[in-house]
């Protein structure tokens, strides 16, 4: 009887993260379309996807559905660029990013924990 509940709850899962995928992708279409006939710039065009990104996490997280990593990243970038834009900040953002990125590679390698590898030395855990 567990066995049965447990199948419907995994097709139900997979039912709601394929409408939301539609949903997403269908804002996504909508907004990109909205933006290039409205033609209201880089700015807001980018803050619309980087929401949009965003709202389909949120409502991944509501459904009770496991967050994606790579797309929350993605709808953060992309919120940041349209905020970049829109207040016209003076310095480039893409130096910064690359920057970040670098650090958020290099940290955990370097503060990971330590243990004995199968020839016996000590290293970083890169699990």
């Amino acid at each position: 009887m567990k066995e049965g509940n447990h199948d419907q709850r995994l097709t139900n899962e997979r039912v709601s993260h394929r409408k939301l995928d539609a949903v997403g992708w269908s804002l996504f279409f909508i907004w990109t379309g909205i933006a290039f006939l409205a033609d209201v710039g880089w700015g807001p065009g980018l803050l619309g996807v980087g929401i949009i990104t965003l709202g389909a996490q949120a409502a991944r997280k509501y459904f009770g559905l496991k967050l994606e990593g790579f797309w929350l990243v993605i709808g953060f970038f992309f919120t940041l660029g349209g905020i970049w834009e829109l207040y016209k900040i003076q310095f480039e953002l893409w130096p910064i990013l690359c920057v970040i990125a670098g650090i958020a590679l290099l940290v955990p390698t370097l503060v990971g924990r330590r243990e004995i590898d199968r020839a016996g030395g000590i290293g970083p855990c890169l699990k």
